[in-house]
């Protein structure tokens, strides 16, 4: 006997639907296991703000060394290729990599910084505005990567004797200020640190020359050649190779493409100029 049409169309309608279902279930599958360096993402307290971040780790239980990722100014360091890209450099090697985002970025909660710092600057003047980015650099920004160092440090593959802190622009002073805590860090790679700030912010300049003079982990301070100061490496380099031979300091030559010379290396496409020389440098420490 024919089957009525009206049957007939609910039948093919539910294939579809079953068919459309499986495919997104397959999709989703795909993109889990497609997730580079078994990356996660997280969530962990700062005081009373709920922060988020990004874990990667290689293959296996552990016990491995850690490196946590400082990000810079930007508002939403999770939605682009940074984070990925630091893993790339470091997971390879045998690290863990943490890439903790500070309150005000991506979905973390709590007032994005640079928003803190315009709207002093309107209401008060261009140098009330760097005096408020220099103190929250080192009050909430900081309390906001010691949290995540704490959270870094309860994951079960993650040797607690052996972290690593790193970081660019922002993220290159976080370092330097997380290092000077002497918090646990075993060495810090600080890459353009206050290069965009340092011509504007003498507070900022002022506190940096004082963290590095404290400093006593190995630090690798780094700089392209066309960053937008190369001043940090002229003044802060210095001051860390008098206070220890450990500590290194490059700008690199021009020999890379001229996107890559600049800030950070261009960010995440220029990664590659520095890392194995970063990797080189805390594997020499850890050992």
């Amino acid at each position: 006997m024919r089957e009525p049409e009206q049957d007939s169309s609910k039948r093919f309608w539910r294939t579809l639907i079953a068919a459309g279902v499986a495919i997104l279930l397959a999709a989703a599958d795909a993109s889990a296991q497609a997730a580079p360096f078994n990356k996660r993402h997280v969530t962990f307290k700062s005081g009373d703000l709920t922060l988020a971040g990004y874990v990667y780790q290689p293959p296996g239980n552990g016990s491995f060394p850690a490196v946590l990722w400082n990000h810079g100014s930007e508002q939403n360091p999770g939605g682009g290729p940074q984070f990925d890209s630091v893993a790339a450099v470091f997971v390879p090697a045998g690290f863990v990599v943490f890439a903790p985002m500070r309150r005000g970025h991506s979905d973390s909660e709590g007032e994005y910084i640079t928003a803190a710092v315009q709207r002093e600057t309107a209401l008060h003047g261009m140098a009330s505005g760097q005096r408020l980015a220099a103190h929250l650099l080192e009050t909430s920004q900081l309390d906001d990567q010691l949290a995540g160092l704490a959270f870094l440090r309860k994951q079960p593959v993650v040797d607690t004797t052996r972290i690593v802190v790193a970081g660019c622009s922002y993220g290159g002073i976080q370092t330097l200020l997380g290092a000077e805590r002497r918090v646990g860090y075993r060495a810090a790679v600080s890459i353009s640190p206050a290069a965009l700030s340092w011509n504007g912010n003498p507070e900022l300049r002022a506190r940096l020359q004082t963290a590095v003079s404290r400093i006593d982990i190995p630090v690798f301070l780094i700089q392209p050649p066309k960053d937008a100061s190369l001043e940090p490496a002229k003044v802060l380099g210095p001051i860390l190779e008098r206070r220890s031979s450990a500590n290194r300091v490059k700008i690199y030559p021009p020999d890379m493409p001229d996107a890559q010379q600049e800030h950070c290396f261009g960010g995440a496409r220029g990664m590659h100029n520095w890392g194995g020389d970063a990797v080189a440098f805390v594997q020499a420490v850890l050992k």
